[in-house]
């Protein structure tokens, strides 16, 4: 089983109508995002996080629950509230965050829900937005001292938001630990140059890999690579429209952990996975629950 643990909170989509900016709201947070889409294309997994006494935090609390995860530990902190981030979406369905995240839970995780997660879980994946407060990194440093104890594998995506740090350097200090100790690691193509200074991806990659490490880097329309033995994979996208790239690399970590929990060893297969659901996630609007196993698997037949 997989297990998935950090924020779930809610993502507020902004859109032009009549001169008037209106908010949908989706369910989200990038390890939510990626339990979704494991349990979508038919994975055991699960989700530990916390979310506020409010109302997004019962919404979220109701929708997590109706997924039918074979695991699944979220509760409402009545001492918070629960994040928001705010998109905007450009051309392409590029988009911008701004979080509100003041007095919230998505950080406040006991440490003594590890114990729980170490045990049941084969991967334990970790968000990285807990990681920029000192309780969240203190509940990931013991899930994953004891994952590793337990024998099981661990997986991190750096995710990098720039408002939440006070520079990129502090938060690049920060998650430089959680690449080195994670089993396996994805990245974008921006957040790789904030770890390595190496020339070309394929350094890059063999850099952050050593040699027991996997690492995936996102490059968008371009497709993606990974790292593994010292040897370099890569693998083009699909070609589809994009809508909102919200989720997309959320998607593409659920499809390659969904193929590498099924045993898969071929690392071309397990990008092409990764690939199609990111792009398929890509030409909707919102992330949680944009993943549909048919055409997944459809498409990596074609």
């Amino acid at each position: 089983m997989i297990i998935c643990a950090g924020e779930i909170l809610a993502d507020l989509i902004g859109k032009e109508e009549n001169g008037r900016v209106l908010y949908e709201r989706f369910a989200g947070g990038a390890p939510f995002n990626v339990a979704c889409g494991l349990k979508q294309l038919g994975a055991r997994c699960g989700f530990f996080g916390r979310v506020g006494d409010d109302l997004i935090g019962r919404y979220l609390v109701g929708y997590a629950e109706s997924l039918g995860f074979d695991y699944l530990n979220v509760r409402a902190d009545r001492a918070r509230n629960t994040t928001l981030a705010f998109v905007e979406l450009g051309a392409g369905g590029e988009r911008r965050f701004s979080f509100f995240r003041k007095n919230t839970a998505d950080h406040a995780l006991p440490p003594e829900a590890a114990e729980e997660i170490a045990r049941a879980a084969d991967i334990v994946h970790i968000g990285s937005l807990p990681l920029s407060e000192e309780d969240g990194r203190a509940f990931a440093d013991r899930a994953i001292e004891l994952a590793h104890a337990y024998g099981k594998k661990v997986s991190f995506d750096v995710n990098y938001r720039d408002d939440l740090f006070e520079n990129e350097g502090q938060a690049a200090d920060i998650y430089a630990k959680y690449i080195a100790l994670a089993d396996i690691v994805k990245l974008s193509e921006e957040e790789i140059e904030m770890f390595s200074c190496a020339r070309s991806a394929e350094e890059m990659l063999r850099e952050l890999a050593g040699e027991n490490k996997t690492v995936f880097l996102t490059l968008g329309a371009a497709g993606s690579m990974a790292c593994r033995g010292g040897k370099i994979f890569s693998q083009p996208s699909i070609e589809i429209t994009p809508v909102d790239t919200t989720g997309a690399g959320d998607a593409f970590m659920a499809g390659v952990l969904f193929a590498l929990g099924q045993g898969e060893t071929d690392m071309n297969i397990v990008l092409r996975t990764g690939n199609v659901c990111g792009a398929l996630t890509a030409a909707r609007r919102g992330a949680a629950g944009a993943l549909d196993k048919n055409l997944v698997e459809e498409k990596l037949k074609g």
